[in-house]
């Protein structure tokens, strides 16, 4: 997913022929990483069977039930008030303001009926620096509607599930599943567990397989992903691949291994420095849903990726009124695009269409390649609960 969300899409379905998935004696192997496992502990619901990878247990908490039915929602959920568990405040305390005012009331009984008393600079420094909230970092996203690094709406429910239909030239290539699964505890901090899977049609299995699956974790309090797990059985490749982020240190840690039928065996390690703040290829599809997107502004946040440090940046075209199977839905047109090393890297004719309301659901993807578009567009929504 060099090109974030839409390269993976053309990349999946647009290969050469085969009617099967790839068989490898040794599949085993491909999922075991003690370097990793030994860095990275997930810690999800009892209910969910543990999947295949890292060193990960369970917990005691139950695993979230769908509340709705995949495919009843005819538009996204509407504005809610329900606040996200946990939700931390900000602003500072005013303990040095407390101790200033007890001062000053001490010297104001030795002052005359009637004097104002005037205040000291450090007092009114102290203040002022009470008012008002440490700014957002980084400076490079944009603050508004988060409290910190908290949206002050939480775009995401347990249980929610988007499914696509992807198609090339009218044709059904396949289906998309973005999934906000529940909670997990990541080395002993509360994520997001967000999940994508992609799996082939019927139609196109006879010439390609597809059945792919990414899991990646998100801390609740900062919104930085800590680790992603990749998962990818297709007919031409089995892959396992896994990425930590190290955001005491600002390193990113990638590990493959995957097996082809061209080359065989392959395995690779790569480590880099990132900034603060930066977000994973899979995480990104999700992290954008936190923005407002008006109208003609620009969003930015960083992006680490294949040893390299990318910014996502993202233009809101207009809103529409988008026609989908669910029946008109409004929707707001971003047009993404890449910088690398401060120069712009062209993606394309790409086009993202989010939902018009607090969830911010992706409801669309068109992605322009040399013959044609390939196109991901919404078929069914349960918004969680």
């Amino acid at each position: 997913m060099n090109k974030l969300l839409l390269g993976a899409l053309v990349s999946l379905f647009l290969v050469s022929c085969s009617t099967s998935f790839l068989k490898y004696e040794k599949a085993d192997q491909l999922k075991k990483n003690e370097e990793f496992e030994g860095a990275v502990t997930i810690v999800k619901p009892q209910t969910e069977a543990p999947p295949e990878g890292a060193a990960e247990t369970t917990a005691a908490e139950p695993a979230a039930a769908k509340s709705e039915t995949p495919g009843k929602a005819d538009k996204p959920a509407a504005k809610t008030s329900a606040k996200a568990p946990g939700k931390t405040s900000a602003k500072p305390t005013g303990k040095s303001a407390e101790k200033t005012d007890v001062k000053a009331s001490t010297k104001t009984a030795a002052v005359p009926a009637g004097k104002p008393v005037a205040k000291t600079t450090k007092s009114a420094k102290t203040e002022t620096a009470a008012s008002e909230p440490a700014a957002r970092q980084p400076e490079i996203e944009d603050s508004e509607g988060f409290n910190g690094r908290r949206p002050v709406n939480d775009p995401f429910r347990v249980g929610e599930e988007v499914v696509h239909d992807v198609h090339y030239f009218k044709v059904s290539a396949g289906e998309l599943r973005m999934k906000v699964e529940p909670f997990a505890m990541v080395n002993n901090r509360k994520s997001y567990t967000f999940a994508v899977e992609i799996r082939t049609s019927s139609l196109f299995s006879s010439f390609y397989s597809v059945e792919d699956r990414v899991e990646t974790f998100v801390d609740y309090e900062d919104l930085v992903p800590r680790v992603f797990q990749l998962h990818v059985k297709e007919s031409g490749q089995l892959r396992e691949a896994k990425m930590l982020f190290d955001v005491e240190k600002n390193t990113a840690t990638f590990w493959e291994k995957k097996v082809t039928k061209d080359h065989g065996e392959e395995e690779k390690k790569q480590n880099w420095e990132i900034l603060p703040y930066t977000q994973n290829v899979y995480s990104a599809i999700y992290y954008m849903r936190n923005f407002k997107w008006e109208t003609g502004k620009e969003y930015s946040f960083r992006v680490g990726n294949d040893n390299e440090n990318l910014v996502f940046s993202g233009k809101a075209l207009r809103r529409e009124v988008l026609n989908t199977k669910l029946g008109p839905m409004k929707a707001i047109v971003v047009q993404p695009k890449i910088t690398l090393k401060g120069k712009l890297n062209p993606i394309g004719d790409n086009f993202i269409w989010l939902s018009d309301d607090d969830r911010k659901f992706i409801l669309r993807i068109e992605s322009k390649i040399k013959i044609g578009t390939l196109v991901s567009e919404v078929v069914s929504i349960n918004p969680g609960r």
